[in-house]
């Protein structure tokens, strides 16, 4: 810190603070306000005045006070013990400060995101001698009973390792190696610091070519994302956007989830707590925040903060992409972050643009989502990891044309479009799939192949019965259900038993709240080969209401209920009996003993 570099106040609006001789400023640099050194952001610079934005509330500061520089930028520590750490949108850990001054923070309370006193296990993997850059792996440290933390080199470093310590305890302020490069010797620790708004570099990025498999029926089958990509949850008040969000990240296939609450209610932020730090992780018996970390900014708190939030999610999801391993980003939401941003353009009196939002909104989330992505990541070793942001978006009265969603839905690949209609029906996920798409369905189409040979022509089938039941329910709509005969109405049963038993997936059920894709391809194929064989029933003279009375009917609908423990068996006798059952009423048809 430059203890005798500061200027001095000389405006105060709200958060907004002006100062003076601040010639050695630079934009985005990190200051101390005032006696109880309040941290704030400097967001603009006009010869020796700063306009400086505050992270936390600035009643009693008074004109003339000073403010320090710091010659930082706002930056994140990483290193071993983000996982399953609570911060805010300016990674101060909101658990240790509550341990020191209640449930709210005080104002100029600072604590250190990483603790300095636990002591982790360093196993090295390099030698003395050993060439060293940026990304080569140092060591590893077992973080958590999920995540091996990988101790990286920092990016742009070159040289030869000088020294590097035994395996044993070292804090994160321990001095674990030391390089020398060309301009002297550079000194290692098991953590470094990162600018939260500079990417991290990589090698190269790659074309996605793998699913991030959620555990929701209706997005792994018809709106898949992949591994590196973008997708996009947008929906009126009550369509179930945060419940969906914290569903995918709990059962989502991804390695390393960071949840970012950018600007929601405390209750629903409360809620995730206290829910995530219950549950189990999927594919393992360990505690699901052994893989999460959660940025926690919630509506009472300071707007440039809630700014600051998505960058320091993102920054610490490429700490982990660098390490190899699959990241999810969850950010709930993106409409709050963007409010925050017209509110600081605002006061910066600039230019307003469409629904007074900044001009730059546009390009401000094209670098956001830039950052996302599948890579080869730096380092000597080959090595592979993904940012997969999954973002949701809350338009004022569900318009889907506001800048915040027209503007995300230029850069993502997948939307799921939330229906208030079909939330009132109570039928979750509330997923329009007429308004939804995924435009990586064809660079999936060879992994999903794998599972299965006809899952492509099955999800097109299911589709394609979704449309032809919108085009029949119009005609309806126009002339009446009177002139609808067995084969249309058959079209009709088939879409609502397609809605109900595999669109339609509960939450908050101990079996349904997850469904693995194998289950998923297994419960699609039986539905649409019960409506196949009730076609050719009603083709061959059956009724459609013995057709709907059959008893394997009901047992269609508990499939997606069934455990995965006797899936297989169920699924069997299931496919068995309504083969026999429809066989039967053909056979009685044809018989002429129907009565």
């Amino acid at each position: 810190m430059f203890e005798n570099a500061f200027g001095v106040i000389s405006r105060i609006a709200g958060p907004f603070i002006t100062a003076k001789y601040m010639s050695k400023a630079r934009m985005f640099e990190l200051v101390k306000i005032g006696k109880e050194r309040i941290i704030g952001e400097i967001i603009r610079v006009d010869g020796d005045l700063a306009v400086i934005q505050a992270y936390e509330d600035t009643e009693g500061i008074k004109l003339g006070e000073r403010v320090f520089l710091t010659g930082e930028s706002l930056s994140v520590e990483c290193g071993p013990g983000l996982i399953g750490q609570i911060f805010d949108g300016i990674q101060r850990p909101l658990t240790v400060i509550a341990d020191k001054t209640g449930p709210f923070i005080k104002r100029g309370e600072e604590a250190p995101p990483l603790d300095r006193k636990k002591k982790w296990y360093f196993k090295p993997k390099v030698k003395k001698g050993s060439k060293i850059i940026g990304g080569d792996i140092i060591g590893t440290v077992d973080e958590t009973s999920l995540i091996e933390h990988k101790v990286l080199a920092p990016p742009g470093l070159k040289g030869t390792l000088k020294s590097i310590c035994t395996e044993g305890d070292y804090s994160v302020t321990d001095l674990i190696a030391e390089v020398q490069t060309a301009e002297g010797t550079e000194k290692l620790f098991l953590m470094h610091k990162w600018p939260v708004r500079q990417p991290r570099p990589y090698n190269r990025m790659l074309h996605p070519s793998t699913p991030l498999l959620t555990g929701q029926r209706v997005i792994d089958a018809l709106f898949p994302v992949a591994k590196g990509g973008i997708a996009v949850i947008s929906g009126g008040f009550g369509t179930g956007k945060t419940v969906l969000l914290q569903t995918l990240a709990v059962w989502s296939t991804a390695d390393v989830v960071v949840y970012v609450g950018c600007g929601e209610r405390g209750n629903e932020m409360a809620d995730v707590l206290e829910r995530f730090q219950k549950l189990k992780a999927p594919h393992s018996d360990q505690p699901l925040m052994d893989r999460t970390i959660i940025i926690s900014n919630v509506s009472n708190m300071p707007i440039i903060a809630r700014e600051a939030s998505i960058y320091t999610g993102i920054t610490l999801a490429e700490y982990y992409r660098d390490m190899g391993y699959d990241v999810a980003v969850m950010l709930d939401s993106t409409s709050r972050w963007a409010e925050a941003l017209r509110e600081i353009s605002g006061r910066l009196e600039e230019m307003p643009g469409e629904e007074g939002y900044p001009a730059y909104l546009a390009s401000r989330l094209a670098e956001f989502y830039a950052r996302a992505g599948h890579v080869q990541t730096l380092g000597g070793e080959e090595r592979y990891g993904s940012i997969t942001v999954l973002a949701s978006i809350s338009p004022p009265g569900g318009d889907f044309s506001e800048p915040v969603t027209i503007n995300t839905l230029r850069l993502a690949k997948v939307f799921w479009a939330l229906d208030p209609g079909l939330a009132y029906r109570r039928h979750y996920p509330a997923i329009n799939w007429f308004m939804s798409y995924s435009e990586y369905l064809p660079v999936l189409e060879p992994w999903f192949r794998n599972v299965a040979e006809d899952w492509q022509i099955l999800c097109g089938d299911a589709r394609n019965l979704l449309k032809e039941e919108e085009e029949l329910r119009e005609i309806v709509a126009l002339i009446g259900a009177e002139i609808l005969g067995d084969k249309q109405r058959c079209v009709f049963e088939a879409a609502k038993m397609l809605k109900e038993c595999f669109l339609v997936q509960n939450a908050f059920h101990p079996v349904d709240a997850y469904c693995p894709i194998y289950k998923t391809h297994k419960i699609l194929r039986l539905l649409l080969d019960f409506y196949k064989k009730a076609k050719i029933a009603v083709d061959s003279g059956v009724p459609l209401i013995r057709i709907l009375s059959l008893p394997v009917r009901e047992k269609l609908g508990r499939l997606k209920i069934a455990p995965m423990e006797n899936f297989d068996e169920v699924y069997s006798n299931i496919s068995k009996e309504m083969n026999e059952q429809i066989e039967k009423l053909i056979s009685e048809i044809r018989q002429g003993s129907t009565p």
